[in-house]
């Protein structure tokens, strides 16, 4: 979660589409829509409107159903008022009416007089608490930027690292020219889903899919290679580091012990490939993404070699004390 603190009004302003949408409109309490809301998690509040208190959750948005709705409405036919009071004497971030339901004049005028902001939608209980769910999960999910550059190469997505001017946006151009999908430059937004899915976007989506390339500028890669070029956001599930060529350094030749980077309390598979002229990086990323997706596989590629040659070592081994020397022609 980033530090700012996320309110009922940045909850209603979150652009969402489709599937994802909240539908969410402010009916009442607008003086309290910077409330803060500090909890992924919902409250249905049925024992609290009954006058059970003792386990409220009250940090947590409230969410009123057709069941709550309908108590609310018989304790108004009751003239009974009393619940609702003590429900509002409560710090609540704010309360939600789903399935289009209305709250009763006294719950409005409790509501507008502890400046608590109502909100209605017209998605059932159970659908909305499973889009809300979703959206609250991605709001207080672990985040990091990283300098780097995010690429969706067959449908993996790699993240490219390296020292300044060592060649990941050229890279990632060449990558784009071959058919594959940019998603950030420059800056990359990451958070943990569910615990161990790491999610990259770009940090600002106005200049996202942009590009800054030496000698030439910004340019933008939308307009250059169209809307099929780019993509919003990718799971990042291999990581690349560019590095400069070192004739001292000893660089890994067979791959077979993997080495993996720690984003977020979750290990990713990491590559470091040397750069230097006459090496073309974008085949060698796209190579390491192939073979990466035969990991997940279960073909591992380095290993199975490895076997092989220790089969083929105990093998002529052992028709060497089985004839003895004199034996093989």
């Amino acid at each position: 979660m980033t530090d700012e603190a996320f309110t009922v009004l940045d909850l209603i302003d979150l652009d969402l589409k489709e599937h994802n949408s909240l539908n969410l409109r402010c009916i009442g309490g607008r003086k309290g829509l910077t409330r803060e809301i500090s909890s992924p998690d919902l409250n249905r509040p049925m024992g609290a409107i009954m006058g059970f208190y003792d386990v409220f959750a009250h940090q947590r948005i409230q969410i009123f159903g057709t069941g709550e709705s309908a108590c609310l409405r018989k304790f108004t036919r009751e003239d009974n008022a009393e619940h609702i009071r003590r429900l509002f004497s409560y710090p609540i971030p704010c309360c939600i009416f789903t399935t289009g339901q209305e709250p009763t004049a006294v719950f409005f005028e409790e509501a507008e007089k502890a400046q608590c902001p109502i909100l209605q939608t017209d998605l059932s209980s159970s659908e909305f608490t499973a889009r809300i769910l979703r959206v609250l999960a991605e709001v207080f999910a672990p985040r990091k930027s990283l300098h780097g550059v995010l690429v969706e190469v067959y449908g993996l997505g790699i993240l490219i690292l390296g020292e300044s001017a060592v060649g990941k946006s050229e890279t990632a151009l060449d990558l784009v020219k071959r058919g594959h999908l940019l998603i950030a430059d420059d800056v990359v937004d990451i958070h943990c889903a569910n615990g161990n899915t790491l999610m990259g976007t770009g940090a600002n989506k106005i200049i996202g899919h942009h590009m800054e390339l030496r000698g030439i500028g910004i340019i933008n890669i939308t307009h250059l290679f169209g809307v099929g070029a780019i993509k919003e956001r990718s799971q990042i599930e291999l990581v690349v580091e560019l590095q400069e060529w070192e004739s001292a350094k000893s660089y890994d030749r067979l791959g077979v012990e993997d080495k993996t980077m720690d984003i977020l309390g979750v290990g990713v598979t990491k590559l470091e490939i040397p750069v230097k002229p006459g090496r073309n990086v974008p085949i060698l990323i796209e190579t390491a993404a192939m073979n990466e997706r035969l990991k997940k596989m279960g073909y591992h590629t380095a290993k199975e070699f490895n076997q092989n040659i220790l089969k083929w070592i105990e093998s002529d081994n052992a028709r060497s004390v089985y004839f003895g020397s004199e034996d093989i022609i």
